[in-house]
């Protein structure tokens, strides 16, 4: 890291208590090795606080601290802690540096990856924020053996994501290699994790502000950020909700004749072996009305990123309602087997 900042002096690491008390310690002896002025600023966990509140008390922390135009923030921890400390860079005096720490599968391989940043509102997720790439991204595997199951097997699914859209050779060996992987396996997850960010890396660089190309990340996204705010953030972990999304995508994809049963039954079911899912228990009707506040909405269209064939989708517009509010009801089918 010092060589990516060799005149960085003073670095504020934004974590949550958890993270912190787990690896705090050691990251914080190797900075002050590497010669850096350190210092923690601690933020609630959860979803519920990636608001612009939580941004604004880091902010005054920062000014306290001293921090000025040349200070560098740090994000250690999950998904919610890096776009928070993102965001919070990208905007403290027009923009300082910030590095990337992630300590999740999920925020590893997806949300440390790619300059996204930003935090939720009432009316939906992500609806305020920035593009501001980091510095460096910092990836250790072994900081995986200390993540829970549940939060592990969740992030799993944004690689399975990452297969569906572009890489048929990633998607096999997430179907071949299952129980490695979920025995978290050093040299799958080192595979894994390796593929998954250099296939995210390559669609960035070809299409930074999401102006064609990258809006294919967002399969699954579409109906799972509206199951994340419906559930008020507290039911389902992100990379659950995009589970769900992605099967309900391919569920209209089959009914809009995109892609064939077969397909979407090895989609599906690819999906859900890897980890149990929290029901859904939704109005379809109320998750209709949030895709129209969702970011991806363009001049009153829901955008659909559908799968056609493992490895390629494309991007739909005009999804008939019926087919958004069938594809809903069968996630509650799903949910609810007989």
């Amino acid at each position: 890291m010092r060589e990516a900042l060799p005149d960085a002096q003073k670095v504020f690491c934004v974590t949550v208590a958890r993270v912190r008390r787990r690896h705090g310690a050691r990251l914080a002896q190797s900075m002050k090795a590497a010669g850096f002025e350190f210092h923690f600023l601690e933020m609630p966990d959860g979803e519920r606080h990636k608001h612009l509140a939580t941004v604004e008390r880091l902010a005054e922390k920062l000014v306290k601290a001293g921090a000025d135009r040349s200070a560098v923030v740090m994000a250690l921890g999950g998904g919610v802690v890096g776009d928070v400390a993102g965001f919070l860079a990208s905007i403290y005096m027009r923009g300082i540096r910030f590095v990337q720490v992630p300590t999740t599968f999920l925020a590893q391989v997806d949300s440390s990856v790619g300059g996204k940043t930003g935090v939720d509102l009432k009316a939906g997720k992500n609806l305020v924020g920035t593009f501001s790439q980091p510095q460096v991204v910092l990836i250790d595997p072994e900081v995986l053996a200390t993540l829970a199951e549940r939060d592990y097997r969740a992030g799993l699914f944004e690689s399975v994501k990452a297969g569906v859209i572009c890489s048929p050779k990633l998607f096999l060996y997430m179907e071949d290699h299952r129980e490695r992987i979920l025995k978290r396996d050093p040299e799958a997850l080192q595979w894994l994790i390796a593929e998954s960010v250099r296939i995210k890396a390559d669609i960035v660089a070809k299409d930074e502000r999401e102006a064609g190309l990258r809006r294919i990340l967002n399969f699954g996204h579409t109906i799972g950020h509206a199951l994340e705010a419906e559930t008020s953030y507290k039911k389902f972990l992100h990379g659950e909700a995009v589970a769900w999304g992605m099967i309900a995508a391919t569920v209209i994809s089959v009914g809009l004749q995109k892609t064939s049963t077969a397909v979407a039954q090895r989609i599906i079911s690819t999906i859900r072996a890897y980890a149990a899912l929290p029901a859904v228990r939704v109005k379809p009707r109320n998750i209709l009305h949030r895709l129209a506040q969702d970011k991806k909405t363009l001049h009153g269209k829901v955008h659909f990123v559908l799968p056609v064939d493992v490895g390629r989708v494309e991007i739909v517009s005009d999804v008939p309602e019926g087919a958004i509010l069938h594809a809903i009801e069968e996630l509650r089918l799903m949910s609810h087997p007989s």
